[in-house]
C-alpha cells in the first residue's frame, strides 16, 4: 500500500478558514463556531482509506473524551467523489454513525479547505491552540496497518494534553502517513508531491 506524508505546515500558521457542510446535519459549520474552544483538532479523513480506518476505534474515543476537555474536533473529507463514491456526503453521515463520532465530519467538495490547510494524506492532523495558531502536525501516533505496533495516539494525546494545559506542544513531531488525497483531475495543489 502506497503512503503519502503530510507537508507538516509551519507550526504558528493561523487556523484557515472554513465553512462546509456537515455530512450528518446537512448544516453549515465554519471555524467560528469553536470560537469556545481552548484547543481545535482539524482532521483530514475519507471513508475508505486503511490508514484511516486503522485508527477509526481510537480516534472516536480520543474525540468522545477530550470534548468535555476542550478540544474541539473536526473532520474534513475533501476526496474526489466522482472516482470514490464511497467518500460522499451519504456515506459520510453513514460513516459517523458506525464508527461513534461525535464530531461534525464536513464534506470539502472543491477542496478549497484541503488545500488552504496543505492537507496532503488521510489522515492528516492539525491541532490549534486558544489563538488559532497551529501548534502541532503530524501522526496520531507511530502505528500504521501492518506494522504491528497499537493504536494509542499517543503523539496526539501528548500535544493536545500540553496545549489544553497552556504548555507548548511536543517539539518532536513526526509527520503523518496514509493514503493521498484524492484531487480532481487538474486539482492537484503545487505543494503536492
Amino acid at each position: 500500500m502506497a503512503a503519502t506524508a503530510s507537508t507538516m505546515l509551519e507550526l504558528g500558521t493561523p487556523a484557515p478558514a472554513f465553512s462546509l457542510p456537515d455530512a450528518s446535519t446537512d448544516k453549515t459549520v465554519t471555524l467560528e463556531d469553536f470560537a469556545e474552544y481552548p484547543a481545535l483538532l482539524v482532521v483530514f479523513m475519507c471513508n475508505h482509506c486503511p490508514f484511516v480506518k486503522h485508527i477509526r476505534p481510537t480516534l472516536a474515543a480520543f474525540a468522545r473524551d477530550y470534548q468535555p476537555k476542550g478540544l474541539a474536533v473536526v473532520g474534513v473529507s475533501s476526496n474526489d467523489i466522482q472516482a470514490f463514491p464511497e467518500d460522499g456526503p451519504q456515506k459520510m453521515a453513514e460513516e459517523v454513525k458506525e464508527a461513534g463520532y461525535v464530531f461534525p465530519y464536513l464534506f470539502d467538495a472543491d477542496q478549497s479547505v484541503a488545500k488552504a490547510y496543505k492537507a496532503a494524506c488521510t489522515p492528516d492532523f492539525f491541532l490549534f491552540d486558544k489563538e488559532r495558531k497551529l501548534v502541532y502536525r503530524g501522526q496520531f501516533d507511530d502505528s500504521r496497518p501492518g506494522n504491528g505496533r497499537p493504536v494509542t495516539g499517543k503523539d496526539m494525546l501528548a500535544a493536545v494534553d500540553a496545549v489544553l494545559a497552556g504548555r507548548p506542544a511536543p517539539a518532536d513531531q513526526r509527520p503523518s502517513l496514509g493514503c493521498n488525497i484524492k484531487w480532481t483531475a487538474g486539482n492537484e495543489p503545487d505543494y503536492y508531491g
